[in-house]
């Protein structure tokens, strides 16, 4: 009799509210779900949903192995969950259940990672600690977007049950900032390196000199960064990043499992250098600096050696401050410079890199000269690049330079949407966000051997770009799908579906604080507003 009168106030109860909701036009809030497994951005290689979600609570631990490595990135972990949840979660090697990281062989690779979940717990499975960190990149977005604000959000915390298992396409996933043209402080550049690791990007490409600016400290040639970093475009103050400064951003990038490329351009984009030492220029007469942003005017001097003395030595000290395997050296635009000089300059300057123990990168010009042994060609041409130029970089793949795909009408970064994006440039064309994501980087040279692709990299040139908010509203929504051609397999590529997933992300942006931009060829729903 007891439980039949519970029964009867428990329908009445659910009656009034459906009044209530009658009355106001209020409907009642409907449950919390997790995000779907196969949500987030990029796609993983497999998702196997199914079972319970887990909930994070007041009682949830981090629990990981004995390594540095892991403790690192469950302590990583915790510093993004804590201030949303309000919750302790101790990082420990002790006790079973809750979010557990653990280091193990499997089919993994050096990224890879498998992410299990159900009602006891989250546990993310990696051979490397590189892989540990990109599960817990999928594990955030699992999350609801309010995971990532800095005070305590109501929740609840829910992870969809099932199993994904991940490992990425291409081993190169990379972005460069340009920190020439405008200068942007350690502090800047670690946000970027935040928002970079949220997608899987594993390389960051710094474009420290141009004409405009020269932004490392060298201590044999210390006018370099005293004198040519001392303007930026427009004439405003500059900058350069003392070496403590640079051991910051590298320390920071690797922390968040990306790889530093530092960048000296050249033999062309010098005029920084060119103002700052008469005797590398071939009449021996500095240039004024230079705050405008026309390109290919400058150059250094192939014919004397003290251009030598001073490439050994700059790449001699960025070497020694730079533990990751690659420099880049530029070598675009060089129009300044006779192809008879470009070659010889090339010739003399890649041994210099191999010397000091690390690997060649150049813009894809180099490919007009020799590419060392091992060299990457990163290419930025468009479609409708000649036919002779494409031809002279798929020869070079087919003899075993590496490849790195930057088309600039598809992934440069500082080109504008539409002709009415207050930021950018539009000498590649307009670069809608379908038009940057809807290419398979497989295929995207005819001829050049699927081996020779090693990945895909989105530049940021920052003629126009002078702030953080300028290089987010540029980078985003563009800059998850150039991290999905990188990892996901070419299968899973369709924008129709990607769109509805780069949607989603809308909510995340705006719990980070990311400025954004808010493109009409996609369903942003409520988190567009």
């Amino acid at each position: 009799m007891r439980q039949h009168r519970r029964t009867l106030r428990l329908l009445g109860s659910l009656l009034l509210v459906a009044m209530a909701a009658s009355v106001t036009g209020a409907a009642p809030a409907p449950a919390a779900s997790p995000t779907p497994l196969d949500r987030v951005i990029p796609a993983p290689a497999s998702v196997d949903p199914g079972g319970s979600p887990y909930r994070i609570t007041r009682g949830t631990h981090i629990r990981v192995d004995g390594s540095r490595e892991t403790r690192g990135v469950g302590e990583y972990l915790a510093k993004i969950l804590r201030p949303s949840t309000g919750y302790r979660l101790p990082v420990t090697a002790q006790g079973a259940g809750g979010i557990r990281l653990r280091l193990a062989e499997g089919p993994f690779g050096a990224e890879g990672y498998r992410l299990d979940s159900g009602r006891s717990g989250v546990t993310i499975t990696a051979a490397k600690a590189a892989g540990l960190f990109h599960g817990v990149q999928t594990l955030r977005q699992l999350l609801p977007a309010a995971v990532e604000k800095d005070s305590v959000q109501p929740g609840p915390w829910l992870v969809a049950g099932g199993t994904i298992k991940d490992t990425p396409r291409y081993g190169w996933r990379g972005a460069m900032l340009d920190v020439s043209r405008h200068f942007f402080t350690v502090e800047q550049v670690k946000r970027y390196i935040d928002q970079l690791a949220l997608y899987k990007i594993n390389k960051l490409h710094l474009h420290l000199s141009d004409d405009q600016g020269w932004r490392i400290a060298i201590d044999s040639w210390p006018r370099l960064a005293t004198y040519g970093g001392s303007t930026e475009v427009g004439g405003g103050p500059g900058g350069f990043y003392t070496k403590a400064d640079y051991r910051e951003i590298v320390r920071y990038a690797s922390s968040r499992h990306l790889e530093v490329v530092p960048e000296i351009d050249m033999p062309g984009h010098t005029n920084a250098a060119l103002a700052s030492y008469a005797d590398l220029n071939c009449d021996g007469v500095a240039p004024p600096l230079y705050t405008g942003t026309e390109v290919g005017f400058s150059s250094l001097c192939a014919g004397k050696d003290i251009t030598y003395d001073f490439v050994d030595d700059v790449i001699r000290e960025l070497a020694a401050l730079t533990p990751g395997r690659y420099l880049h050296i530029g070598g675009d635009e060089a129009h300044s410079t006779s192809h008879e000089d470009y070659v010889k300059f090339m010739d003399r300057v890649q041994p210099i890199v191999a010397k000091y123990g690390k690997t060649v990168v150049g813009w894809h010009q180099l490919t007009g000269a020799t590419p060392a042994k091992g060299a990457l060609a990163q290419y930025w041409g468009l479609d409708g690049t000649s036919a002779e130029e494409k031809a002279r970089v798929v020869k070079a793949a087919q003899n075993g330079t590496g490849l790195i795909l930057s088309p600039a009408d598809r992934v440069y970064l500082d080109m504008k949407y539409t002709k009415d994006t207050p930021l950018g440039l539009s000498w590649a064309g307009y670069v809608e966000v379908k038009r940057s994501y809807d290419w398979d980087p497989g295929a995207y040279l005819p001829g050049v051997p699927g081996g020779a692709v090693r990945g895909v990299e989105a530049p940021m040139w920052s003629e126009t770009l002078e702030n953080s908010e300028h290089i987010e509203y540029m980078a985003f929504p563009r800059l998850p799908g150039v991290a999905e051609l990188g990892w996901s397999s070419a299968a899973s590529h369709d924008w129709e579906r990607y769109k509805g997933r780069l949607a989603a992300q809308a909510e995340r942006w705006n719990a980070l604080g990311i400025e954004w931009y808010r493109s009409p060829q996609v369903p942003w729903g409520a988190g567009g507003r």
